[in-house]
């Protein structure tokens, strides 16, 4: 297999989130006391998510020789999201623990995009600084979505029942 420099390995976690933020969304919501417009944010962030994948794999493809490894690294990372969002969400989770997650998941998401766009102020290739460039805003709207989610659905708990 490739090595893989840092920009390289850096994209494939970026891929890897995107690959993993599908299912989170998904998850999140079939979750009780997701409906209406949280639906219909998830919804998009899924599609937006799907998007930054074929856009970032696109940019893989510019890596000679590297696509395979880099899609390797997003794979391996795609699992351990996965894995951890499982834990997390488990049985007994409710619409509120699922935007709880989101909010960390995208928060996380927001750090690796704006990482990959400092990698890449020195290694200057072209196509990840148009994916940045496109990438980052959405991707600090997706974490402020699921910030505002998470508080909206904090506002409807009862703060005296038990839980």
């Amino acid at each position: 297999m490739a090595e893989l420099t840092n920009l390289e390995s850096k994209l494939g976690e970026v891929i890897g989130l995107a690959m993993a933020a599908q299912g989170v969304t998904q998850k999140v919501t079939k979750l009780e006391d997701v409906e209406g417009d949280l639906t219909q944010t998830l919804e998009r962030m899924q599609q937006e998510a799907e998007e930054a994948e074929e856009r970032a794999t696109e940019v893989a493809g510019t890596f000679e020789g590297k696509k395979t490894a880099i899609l390797d690294e997003a794979r391996e990372v795609m699992q351990k999201a996965t894995e951890m969002m499982q834990d997390y969400l488990d049985r007994a989770a409710d619409g509120l623990d699922g935007f709880e997650f989101l909010t960390m998941a995208e928060a996380g998401e927001v750090g690796h995009w704006e990482i990959l766009k400092t990698l890449n102020e020195r290694a200057r290739h072209s196509g990840v600084q148009e994916l940045v460039e496109w990438g980052i805003p959405i991707q600090q709207r997706h974490f402020e979505d699921a910030r505002q989610g998470s508080l909206k659905l904090a506002a409807e708990e009862d703060p005296n029942e038990i839980a």
